[in-house]
């Protein structure tokens, strides 16, 4: 073996060697605490004896090497990561018995902790969950409404958290929870949910600092949802690079919006239904591409979409702010109307969606206000009678949010109402069969613009736009081509 060879290795080795560790810090092998690998043994006194060790001498790495290991809940610490090498599958418990058992929190006092996950975690901070392995919950033994479900993933009230890389497969119901926590990043993670009822891909709930790039969500449920199950609001946050698939919302803000969610920016995604599963919860062509939700009292401030492919959903883009009221803390009063506000979408491309149209409505008395859609191009199956054109359309106001709540709209295009400054620029929509309703109507909206919309307009059809108690509305056409 020449001196370039033998070189080449010992680099090859030392990169290998490093890679399980960060900046020198201990490595502590799972087999070396009496896991057995196989996927019968159960492994969750050995998993969990690795990290308290790991977490009693400051931290470092909890590595799972190539495998199947059979674990219940396990219990993160600060200063721990959890590494999962390529060729691991770290596998739920079919056994319900082995989920959720108190474990006292440190630094507490007589305070526990109990989850049903497979990794779940607490107060925690500097902690992580990467590397190329899979975490597979067998969520298909545990049935809906049979006692509580057990989660991929669960992190509550932790800071400066990582997730990286990881392919996780099959939950219980959501596959990863993520609540009331500080700076999270989560990148290159590959998600398929599709064994049970509540199968959501990515939930991030009352968190602040949070990035989500380059992650593949395929899920039965809702794919990355933001939720606020509490007073506090989700907020700086930055989803870009994604692919989404799901047979309910690919990409959501809501349902639960106790606190709402403000500064969000959601960049250079693509949506499209699911290709590679059945339909458990929602229906084979996903429900909403784009959902953006506040029934809850909470409030929905800032929110910039951009660069979005989507195709072969029921509705490519659905805003609501409702009056569901659900109470979040207790003894508290049913909150008040939230807020909707500020929202901007541009470049969007859409095809291949329903004939129900998209929706921005308020409440009479509380508008949607200050709405931006610019350079959108949505394609939709048509096929709109004049009777949909003249459908009056119910408030429905404590009804659950849902693109497909009201029903085909009078609008194949959208269907807005209670809204204030609003603006539509360079809108082109399209339909694959003659559509007779009207491509935009306006019901109670003020101060509304309308700049170069490029739509179809069938023989004998309504008018184009329809205005209804509406005031102070511009509509300028598209340039005259050359």
């Amino acid at each position: 073996m020449n001196r370039k060879a033998r070189f080449l290795i010992l680099v090859s080795v030392l990169l290998s060697t490093t890679s399980l560790a960060v900046a020198g810090q201990s490595v502590y092998d799972i087999r070396d605490f009496d896991a057995k690998p196989g996927g019968k043994d159960l492994c969750t006194k050995a998993i969990q004896k690795a990290i308290d060790k790991c977490a009693e001498k400051g931290g470092g790495t909890v590595y799972l090497p190539p495998g199947t290991w059979l674990t219940g809940t396990v219990y993160l610490e600060s200063n721990v990561t959890i590494q999962l090498d390529t060729g691991c599958t770290l596998l739920g418990s079919k056994n319900k018995t082995d989920y959720g058992p108190p474990r006292k929190l440190k630094d507490a006092d007589n305070e526990t902790f109990s989850y049903w996950a497979v990794i779940a975690g607490k107060g925690l901070e500097n902690i992580a969950i990467r590397g190329r392995g899979v975490i597979d919950g067998q969520g298909a033994n545990f049935k809906y409404k049979n006692g509580p479900r057990p989660k991929n993933i669960y992190l509550e009230n932790c800071r400066d958290v990582l997730i990286e890389d990881v392919r996780l497969r099959a939950a219980g119901c959501w596959m990863q929870h993520y609540q009331n926590c500080d700076r999270l990043t989560i990148r290159g993670i590959a998600v398929f949910n599709h064994v049970a009822y509540n199968n959501d891909g990515l939930n991030i709930d009352s968190c602040r600092d949070v990035t989500i790039t380059g992650c593949n969500i395929d899920s039965d449920d809702d794919a990355i949802v933001l939720k606020s199950l509490s007073t506090n609001p989700c907020e700086n946050i930055v989803i870009s690079d994604c692919i989404v698939s799901s047979h309910c919302n690919s990409i959501k803000m809501g349902t639960e919006s106790g606190g709402g969610f403000q500064n969000i920016a959601i960049a250079n995604c693509t949506i499209c239904s699911p290709r590679y599963s059945k339909v458990t919860y929602g229906k084979q062509r996903g429900l909403a591409g784009l959902a953006l939700e506040i029934v809850d009292g909470g409030t929905l401030d800032r929110i910039a979409i951009s660069n979005i492919t989507i195709k072969g959903v029921t509705v490519p883009i659905f805003m609501r702010l409702g009056n569901r009221a659900r109470i979040y803390e207790k003894g508290k009063p049913k909150p008040p109307v939230g807020n909707f506000r500020n929202v901007v979408v541009s470049n969007v491309i859409a095809t291949d969606c329903s004939s129900i149209g998209c929706s921005i409505t308020g409440l009479p008395g509380h508008p949607v206000e200050n709405i931006t859609i610019s350079n959108v191009n949505l394609g939709f199956d048509g096929g709109g009678t004049k009777e949909d054109a003249a459908r009056q359309i119910p408030e429905i106001p404590t009804k659950y949010p849902e693109s497909t709540m009201f029903g085909t709209l009078p609008a194949y295009g959208f269907y807005c109402r209670h809204v204030k400054n609003l603006k539509f620029q360079n809108i082109r929509l399209a339909t694959s069969a003659a559509d007779y309703r009207h491509a935009i109507v306006f019901d109670d909206v003020h101060n509304a613009a309308i700049d170069a919309l490029d739509t179809p307009f069938a023989p004998n059809a309504p008018d184009i736009i329809r205005l209804i108690d509406s005031t102070d509305v511009r509509i300028n056409p598209p340039p005259t081509k050359k």
